[in-house]
């Protein structure tokens, strides 16, 4: 892989966001965009990413159910991923993003962060294992 990945975790209120080095190997969390009632100006501000880290592939996590069943949330995230797709000009893939948030928030908090740090913090860090669970699964497909 010679472009970078963004990782995206679409919340209700914000956006978490990743990024890869440029090798494909490591995810590292990046920011977060906190939503603006505006699709079109959220989704601007990932096209504003997509090109200052030069990415080749945005990957969108996809809230499945715990039993791996497409629910109202994972459909409104492919249809934003759709809707992203069409403004980004690069490839949207979206990965199996179940217990993310909930992974991030423990990592947080065993890090000492307080409740309002770790809310400011968890979804670029859901972000980061998002892209880092496809990052890892893309490598090992690659693997003789």
């Amino acid at each position: 892989m010679t472009a970078r990945a963004l990782g995206i975790d679409l919340g209700e209120r914000r956006i978490g966001v990743a990024v890869s080095d440029s090798e494909g190997r490591l995810a590292t969390p990046l920011t977060v965009i906190k939503r603006t009632g505006s699709q079109n100006r959220d989704h601007q501000k990932i096209a504003e990413l997509v090109d200052e880290y030069e990415a080749g592939v945005v990957i969108v996590g996809l809230p499945l159910s715990l039993d791996g069943g497409t629910g109202p949330a994972a459909l409104g995230a492919e249809r934003e991923a759709r809707e992203l797709e069409s403004v980004l000009g690069v490839p949207v893939l979206t990965h199996d993003e179940r217990l993310t948030t909930v992974i991030a928030d423990r990592a947080l908090a065993e890090s000492g962060l307080s409740g309002k740090a770790r809310r400011r913090r968890v979804d670029m860090v859901a972000a980061s294992i998002i892209l880092q669970g496809w990052l890892d699964s893309t490598n090992s497909e690659a693997q003789p």
